[in-house]
């Protein structure tokens, strides 16, 4: 008798997976119910255990829809990192409404076209920014202001025209209802920095969060339970989606602070024992200056994470000399946050690599071009697919159109090279490029090589107009002493490591170096300094 064709069941839609909640408000009302007592969130305006955390964020979400507030609509908010951030984006995913986290720092013309273009109809915001919001409110479509009126560390008097949340935390009702999201539903609303433009609104869903997380599961030590630190500000996805939302999800702990102190952040991690973090290289250099950094027990710190700029080789090699694997990753707001991470076992035999790809994402280096995959070694713009990476851009068809080719890579706009492994070096941004007596000039190595330079703290380098040479090569550079630094200096330093045209010809000396909230350089302000000086 002939064997039978095996048949293939094709598994039902709702029992593929194609369909699971993944909306994190739920992860957390289920953390509520079996380990409520446990500390999600540990601030200094008062500690939040789960069932409070879910408490409240169930609150909230009666109070945004006694308002209004439904699915697909955004919600703002506008503060420092603090418990109330954390409860508003719960209480948005609770309606299945999209969180838009605000920069702070945002001059008001840019705080106006953050709100205006997300279409937030209300807005939680400090009593620090209110006086912002209030001179640019007419020209948005908010409708309902709540201010943040119970944390110590943002007191606030009250005013006019906005309502105090907490006596209307205290009335209202938890809601039971949560909302039901899948992979493509719009969870995060996250505006880039706009230093070429006006910033682009990112469209990041509850796939993409959870895709980035899966692939951190998989590629970092991570575990239940664990510890994570949040100095970064959190309305960065590098800050908000790299440790803290997965930590919240899985039940752990999140030590939440306003802003980066490096002498606090030592404290914090010594007593609380934090076995995850990010941090922008700044970060990771300041906290390495605070005295006796180093013989402080560090042991527990498993997954540390450093993006967002380019790591000084000597950075990594400093902590890796005290028993701390400074891990690098590279990504983007589009890529929510890691499309490269470098595996702690190879930080050191691939010291300035941002490593591989995650596990579900694809990665090429293709030539400018022709977009055409290139040969390890040699430069091109780095491209991303995979399920972490942005749907698009918010009410901008044309911004996702031309990041988005037709076979879905997303073009970041960075040129890094591959190596004979695999691995991806970061070279720099491609509208940073110097091209000086026709020569291309990456910044970001000539920064790595200066970096190193002992006496030097932070440098910059960036391209000035130049009669002869069409651009010439400027540093921009803070030093411990300004006296014992010239630009003969610096030239004889990296002449052994760079060729002849990549050498500064022009040195200026800056008390700091600006740089945005998310830790990158500010090139604009610089080539400012620079020019002036020249």
């Amino acid at each position: 008798m002939l064997d039978e064709e095996p048949t293939v069941t094709t598994p039902h839609p709702l029992n593929s997976g194609l369909r699971v909640d993944l909306n994190p408000a739920a992860a957390i009302a289920r953390n509520a119910r079996h380990q409520g007592d446990t500390v999600a969130v540990r601030y200094e305006g008062g500690d939040l255990t789960y069932a409070r955390l879910d408490d409240r964020s169930a609150r909230l979400a009666t109070v945004l829809a006694q308002g209004g507030v439904a699915d697909g609509d955004r919600v703002a908010y506008l503060g420092l990192n603090s418990g109330a951030f954390l409860v508003t984006m719960l209480a948005a995913f609770r309606l299945g409404a999209v969180f838009v986290p605000v920069n702070y720092r945002l001059a008001e013309p840019e705080l106006e076209r953050v709100l205006h273009g997300s279409g937030a109809t209300v807005v939680v915001c400090e009593e620090g920014h209110r006086e912002s919001v209030e001179r640019v409110r007419e020209r948005t479509h908010l409708t309902r202001f709540l201010l943040v009126d119970d944390d110590p560390e943002a007191p606030t008097p009250g005013a006019a025209g906005w309502e105090p949340w907490s006596p209307l935390l205290e009335t209202a009702l938890p809601t039971p209802a949560l909302a039901v999201k899948h992979a493509d539903d719009a969870a995060i609303l996250m505006f880039t920095s706009g230093t070429t433009g006006a910033p682009k609104g990112v469209v990041l869903t509850h796939g993409n969060a959870w895709w980035n997380a899966v692939n951190v599961e998989l590629r970092l030590d991570t575990r239940r339970g664990d510890v994570t630190y949040a100095a970064a500000p959190l309305f960065h996805i590098g800050a908000l989606n790299s440790f803290v939302l997965r930590t919240l999800v899985r039940g752990g702990t999140v030590v939440v602070r306003r802003a980066f102190d490096p002498q606090t952040c030592l404290d914090d991690v010594v007593t609380h024992r934090v076995n995850s973090m990010f941090g922008v290289p700044q970060m990771f250099g300041a906290l390495a200056r605070v005295p006796g950094v180093f013989e402080q027990d560090l042991s527990h710190l498993r997954a540390v994470v450093v993006a967002g700029a380019p790591v000084p080789p000597s950075l990594i090699e400093q902590y890796a000399a005290h028993g701390v694997l400074l891990q690098q990753a590279w990504g983007l707001t589009e890529t929510a946050p890691f499309a490269t991470h470098l595996p702690a076992e190879r930080t050191l035999d691939k010291i300035g690599s941002a490593g591989i790809p995650m596990p579900f994402t694809e990665v090429r280096v293709v030539d400018t071009v022709t977009q055409e995959p290139l040969k390890p070694g040699e430069p091109g713009e780095i491209v991303v697919r995979g399920p972490n990476v942005t749907a698009g851009y918010w009410n901008n068809p044309e911004a996702t159109r031309a990041a988005f080719d037709d076979e879905g890579w997303f073009h970041s706009g960075d040129i890094g090279h591959l190596d004979e492994d695999g691995f991806l070096y970061i070279v720099d941004r491609l509208k940073d490029m110097i091209i000086s007596g026709g020569e291309n000039v990456y910044p970001a190595e000539v920064e790595r090589v200066l970096a190193a330079m002992p006496g030097v703290h932070d440098v910059a380098v960036v391209g000035v107009p130049d009669e002869q040479w069409g651009e010439t090569v400027a540093a921009v550079v803070t030093v411990a002493d300004p006296e014992a630094i010239t630009l003969e200096d610096i030239r004889a330093y990296a002449a052994g490591q760079l060729a002849r045209y990549k050498l500064p010809r022009r040195l200026t000396l800056v008390p700091a170096l600006p740089r945005n909230t998310s830790g990158k350089l500010d090139k604009t302000v610089i080539r400012r300094m620079a020019e002036e000086e020249g």
